[in-house]
């Protein structure tokens, strides 16, 4: 399924992109790939839907800290635009283009505007990462209450509870027990919530209205933060046989001494790992998205070509993106499933003994 899908992605890219491009030049009132690039990259505030004076926007908390002290306000609060910058009331500047886009900045001493010395602001991928979160504690609590009050012998439970017991027992049972073996029950939690988490982002991801449409998994920062988690994990479960192959395996003295060959590829396979968890979520989530937007896009370049190119097109782009959703929802659960699997076998790498190997 994995394979097939990035045949498809490659096909459809290879199909669609020099389409769009040309369409573009030829119709200059709408632009694909800011289009495409808008919905994918973090804002500072939440576009709902609607354009221009229409559009319906929440605008989130800017919490910064410049050389005047910490400043909070609304991104509303950035009104003015000139030389592809918004100016706030209070002398700070949100970049919309350029080498800061998507940066807040305030002016130094020689007058250029530079980015804040800290911003902890609550962006758009923030907020839904917060909306995605509060979702999966109601979904783990509803069924604990349930639990709370029956008993191990009573009927197994039905409908939604029942699925997400289903889930659970199925990455404990069948991902987490058998790639770290024994004693795997101190990181069930993590491995669990790790699943859980990016599953119920992924699910969010696809839905097109709020507080679904957020692209989490397809921020880089968001899958370094599982991977680094994972990383430190990894290294502190360690026991002296992981480290022993490690500093020195089992290998021919030669490759290992007077120049530590070995070593040093299984050294750098440490930091590998981590980065390998990394890239696969991200490129894999955000592949997705792009490719469904920029199917959508055929619509929208189509309008001034004629009806008869416009419904053609329509029908193979509204074809195309239900086959990519459906393929979407089915890759939302695998790629939660990989990177709790890898995660688990690089925590079991590390806890791995002699006699076991």
């Amino acid at each position: 399924m994995n394979c097939f899908r990035k045949l498809f992605l490659i096909l459809t890219l290879a199909l669609i992109v020099p389409m769009l491009c040309n369409a573009q030049d030829e119709d200059k009132s709408f632009n694909a790939s800011e289009l495409v690039m808008e919905h994918i990259r973090d804002s500072h505030e939440w576009h709902i839907t609607g354009e221009g004076e229409n559009a319906i926007i929440i605008p989130l908390p800017v919490i910064v800290y410049t050389n005047a002290g910490f400043r909070v306000f609304l991104s509303s609060g950035f009104a003015e635009e000139k030389d592809g910058l918004k100016f706030a009331s209070n002398g700070l500047a949100l970049a919309e283009k350029g080498e800061y886009a998507g940066k807040v900045l305030e002016k130094n001493e020689s007058g250029e505007y530079i980015p804040v010395k800290l911003d902890i602001s609550i962006t758009k991928t923030v907020a839904v990462m917060f909306v995605n979160a509060i979702i999966l504690i109601l979904c783990i609590l509803l069924p604990a209450r349930w639990y709370k009050n029956r008993k191990p012998s009573d009927e197994a439970p039905k409908g939604f509870v029942g699925f997400v017991e289903m889930l659970v027992m199925y990455v404990v049972d069948e991902i987490i027990k058998p790639s770290i073996g024994k004693g795997y029950e101190k990181y069930v939690p993590w491995l669990l919530t790790c699943f859980l988490f990016i599953f119920v982002c992924n699910i969010m991801g696809v839905v097109p209205f709020p507080p679904g449409g957020g692209n989490v998994t397809g921020n880089i920062t968001f899958t370094f933060f599982l991977a680094f988690c994972t990383f430190v994990i990894t290294q502190f479960s360690g026991n002296k046989h992981y480290w022993k192959d490690i500093f020195w395996p089992e290998v021919p003295v030669w490759l290992k001494c007077p120049i530590p060959l070995i070593p040093l590829i299984e050294f750098v396979g440490i930091f590998t790992k981590p980065f390998a968890l990394m890239i696969r979520l991200f490129a894999n989530m955000l592949a997705g998205h792009l490719i469904a937007l920029a199917l959508t896009c055929i619509i929208f370049l189509m309008a001034s070509k004629g009806v008869a190119m416009l419904t053609s097109m329509s029908i193979l782009s509204v074809s195309l993106s239900v086959f990519m959703t459906c393929l979407e929802l089915m890759v939302c659960f695998i790629q939660a499933m990989v990177f709790t699997m890898l995660s688990a076998i690089f925590i079991g790498m590390a806890r791995t003994e002699p006699a076991e190997e």
